[in-house]
């Protein structure tokens, strides 16, 4: 007896796979800033604000993204996106002048990663599955962590080798490869396939319909806004950005280099976070789909509090096994925040616009990593120490973990989404 692969799985691998490309660019960044300042003579504030535009640019495109895919359908803006970040990543390597950073990496790459969002992951999963579904969040989710497992060490030796422009060329044609894919197996929903959801059809409220233009859009912001449980996960989720995108993603191998570790040492650690990430972000779906997904927050952010506090008395010029112990912890805690807030946009505001919803609370997520790793360059700079940007970082962590306690008073009314 053969069993048939659900249709579903061939466009989660693809949806997978095109995270990836968005993830292949955010691997990149933090492993040129010295390349880039040592052949322009750049400061390490403009590298961290082109990023951190790059950032916020990312944020504010994702909950548009949701309704540019609604309106003309995931495949089209999928591939705009991808070719975004390829002309923006291949442009790199022509430009002479700060600006064209700033435009390449802020606007161009921010825009095509911004669209290939996990809003674009939790807009997958709501279509394609109803059974397995905070498993599946878990597996996009980890999409990132990939992305960096097979990036960093990979980039990390082109440009030790061949010079940060062939790193910039091999991001490109990664996301220029993967476009035909979407021509070949991707279906924009189960009805376009001829099929139904992995599971079956939902039978879960599904609130008030999708936004299909940009003032529904901001509509849908101001309806949630309403709500406390909004504020209380973007609260949260700005933290989450500004812990993980912002803080060390943009600056943990600059600063573990200022305290004697080599450049490739220091992107196999963050690799490393990859690989664990990999594995936390997965099972943190699966726990979704099985625990109160508010206890998980308190016990993500409160745990990852307390290890960004050591953070600063662990680095140094070799890799020792307090070091290690961080690595392996922060990198299962990575991104495991966000199948649980996935989930309680569900909750909270319908099936219908919770990838919306969830848009806003992303656009949240990197206004906070773009603080960071303005903050972080800013404190580098002025300090010679990443010191303040650590311990800020672990209070603020310490401070969401205590929130997300409120959601348990909240109760979710479908009729205000």
């Amino acid at each position: 007896m053969s069993l048939k692969l659900h249709r579903a799985w061939i466009v989660a691998a693809i949806t997978f796979v095109t995270l990836i490309a968005a993830a292949a660019f955010r691997s990149t960044t933090s492993i040129m800033f010295e390349p880039l300042e040592q052949e322009f003579g750049w400061t390490r504030s403009l590298t961290s604000n082109a990023i951190a535009l790059n950032l916020i640019v990312y944020g504010l495109t994702a909950p548009f993204a949701a309704t540019l895919m609604e309106r003309f359908t995931v495949r089209k803006v999928a591939v705009a996106a991808l070719s975004l970040v390829a002309i923006g990543t291949g442009l790199t390597v022509v430009m002479t002048e700060g600006w064209q950073l700033t435009l390449y990496w802020g606007v161009f790459v921010g825009l095509g990663t911004g669209c290939l969002a996990l809003v674009f992951g939790s807009l997958i999963a709501n279509r394609w599955f109803t059974k397995r579904r905070g498993l599946v969040t878990g597996i996009f989710s980890a999409a990132y962590a990939t992305g960096q497992l097979i990036f960093l060490p990979l980039l990390s030796t082109v440009v030790m080798n061949t010079g940060w422009r062939a790193s910039s060329l091999v991001v490109a044609a990664f996301a220029a490869a993967i476009i035909p894919l979407f021509f070949i197996g991707f279906k924009n929903s189960p009805e376009e396939a001829g099929t139904t959801p992995y599971g079956g059809e939902s039978t879960e409220p599904k609130g008030k319909a999708a936004p299909r233009t940009a003032r529904a859009t901001f509509g849908v912001l101001i309806s949630s806004s309403r709500q406390p449980a909004f504020w209380v996960l973007a609260g949260t989720f700005f933290v989450c950005g500004w812990t993980t995108n912002g803080l060390i993603g943009a600056h943990f191998i600059p600063a573990a280099h200022d305290h004697g570790m080599p450049m490739g040492t220091a992107a196999g650690l963050l690799a490393l976070v990859g690989i664990f990430d990999f594995v936390g972000t997965i099972l943190s779906g699966w726990l979704t789909d099985r625990v109160n997904p508010i206890w998980l927050l308190m016990f993500y952010y409160g745990l990852r509090g307390l290890a960004l506090f050591t953070v600063p008395f662990v680095l140094g010029p070799t890799v020792e096994l307090p070091l290690m112990f961080f690595v392996i912890f922060y990198g299962l805690d990575w991104i495991a925040t966000v199948p649980p807030t996935i989930e309680l946009c569900r909750k909270y505001f319908g099936l219908n616009q919770s990838p919306t919803v969830y848009g806003w609370v992303f656009a949240s997520h990197m206004v906070g990593a773009a603080i960071a790793a303005s903050f972080a360059g800013l404190i580098r700079e002025v300090q010679g120490s990443y010191f303040i940007a650590w311990i800020t970082a672990a209070v603020l962590c310490l401070l969401a973990a205590a929130s997300v306690l409120i959601l348990k008073r909240i109760k979710p009314d479908l009729a205000l989404s």
